[in-house]
């Protein structure tokens, strides 16, 4: 299946077959880097990166991937670019166009994202918005499927807030045929929309998507433990608000305990230990974050040499 050309907005737009193809070359390319191999799938070719809200995994990632793969990587904040200046989305999209290859973006607004998208003429690749972080959820299926094998069948259960990174998570998981089940405090629920999606993902895989607001519960019989932060990018004068909110909905050994023995515990990055988890079990054998960091390298590696090659 070629996917030359294709934008990556979201998980929901991909086919299963198309999500498998990612993660597959993932596996590949991750293999040669290991063993040291060339594998320069984008020699000469240029990735214009915009950053709206700062970054380390993203930034690094996407830079040190596009060198690997052969090619080179600009990086561009708003203070770099015009459109921090008032240009409409359109004429940065279609200058970048005919300068680079590919672009990804870290912003907020899911809209401009579409917008770059529907005007640019190269792959654009969501990098982060406010309402869905897909490389990040590819990346976080990967480690599981690295360390579980086969995906469809397995339970993950997300602790916390209902962000962007469970709007994706509850996409990738409905793909691939994983069960999800999400515990949120009330009136911190996923996006409604980015529910409706999976959820139709779902019938077609046979996974079940649960939303509640019981941690233990969503917990029980778990495969995978996922949490992010209780507070995201731009959030942060709500965080104490939000730490009285999100009391009890802490990832620790309690919580673990109530998953299958053999679970695994994923983190996004960056953690505030000692509020949505705790050091002990950032810290344990179970623990897979640092293995689930690296990996957003190979992930999208995978989506560039796919989109862009």
């Amino acid at each position: 299946m070629n996917m030359k050309g294709k934008d990556l907005l979201s998980i929901h737009d991909l086919s299963v077959d198309e999500v498998y193809q990612i993660l597959n070359l993932a596996k590949d390319l991750k293999a040669k880097q290991k063993r040291g191999e060339e594998h320069h799938l984008l020699k000469g070719k240029t990735l214009g990166m915009i950053f709206q809200k700062a970054s380390t995994r993203t930034r690094v990632s996407f830079e040190v991937g596009m060198w690997q793969l052969g090619g080179m990587a600009l990086f561009l904040s708003a203070n770099d670019l015009q459109i921090g200046r008032g240009e409409p989305v359109k004429d940065t999209a279609r200058v970048l166009s005919r300068y680079v290859d590919g672009i990804m973006i870290r912003t907020f607004s899911h809209d401009e994202v579409v917008e770059l998208a529907h005007y640019a003429d190269v792959p654009v690749i969501n990098g982060l918005t406010d309402l869905l972080h897909p490389c990040q959820a590819l990346t976080d299926i990967f480690t599981v499927m690295e360390h579980k094998g086969e995906l469809k069948g397995l339970k993950m259960a997300y602790i916390g807030d209902g962000n962007n990174m469970v709007n994706a998570l509850m996409h990738a998981c409905a793909k691939v045929g994983m069960d999800i089940a999400v515990a949120t405090p009330e009136g911190y629920a996923p996006n409604a929309q980015s529910m409706a999606e999976a959820q139709a993902d779902a019938a077609f895989s046979g996974s079940k998507i649960l939303l509640g607001h019981d941690p233990l519960a969503a917990a029980a019989d778990a495969d995978v433990i996922y949490t992010d932060v209780w507070a995201s990018m731009g959030q942060e004068k709500e965080l104490a608000a939000r730490m009285k909110v999100f009391h009890g909905f802490q990832v620790n050994r309690e919580l673990l305990n109530a998953a299958k023995p053999d679970a695994i515990v994923l983190h996004c990055l960056p953690a505030h230990r000692g509020e949505e988890i705790t050091d002990e079990v950032m810290e344990c054998e179970q623990s897979v974050v640092f293995d689930e960091a690296e990996n957003r390298l190979h992930v999208q590696k995978a989506i560039m040499a796919l989109l862009m090659g």
